[in-house]
């Protein structure tokens, strides 16, 4: 997971604005049933308004996850060994929505 961590650094980074990161940011937690939350706010970023096609893979009941895009957030969830399965999905759809983070591709 270390470059599922690099990379949400540099993501979160690139944000940073001077105002951006007073209001907004990224929140990682965890969920008692048990498993990981990740919110990351889109607002003021090049990905807000941007599709994204939800996740879903319930089948197992540790390694389960899910992923969408609801009222201005980046939202996954998942089992207790999933959080780097989370960030990297929010990964890759902004990769393929900014290039290297920060620019919008055409």
């Amino acid at each position: 997971m270390q470059g599922e961590l690099e990379e949400i650094q540099r993501w979160y980074e690139a944000q940073c604005d001077g105002d951006w990161e007073h209001e907004f940011g990224v929140k990682i937690g965890t969920l008692d049933n048990p498993g990981w939350t990740v919110d990351i706010d889109l607002e003021g970023t090049s990905l807000e308004g941007r599709g994204f096609y939800p996740t879903k893979d319930m089948t197992h009941e540790r390694d389960w996850l899910f992923c969408e895009v609801s009222e201005g957030l980046w939202r996954g969830a998942g089992g207790p060994r999933m959080l780097g399965h989370i960030l990297r999905a929010f990964l890759d759809w902004a990769h393929q929505a900014q290039g290297e983070f920060g620019r919008p591709t055409v």
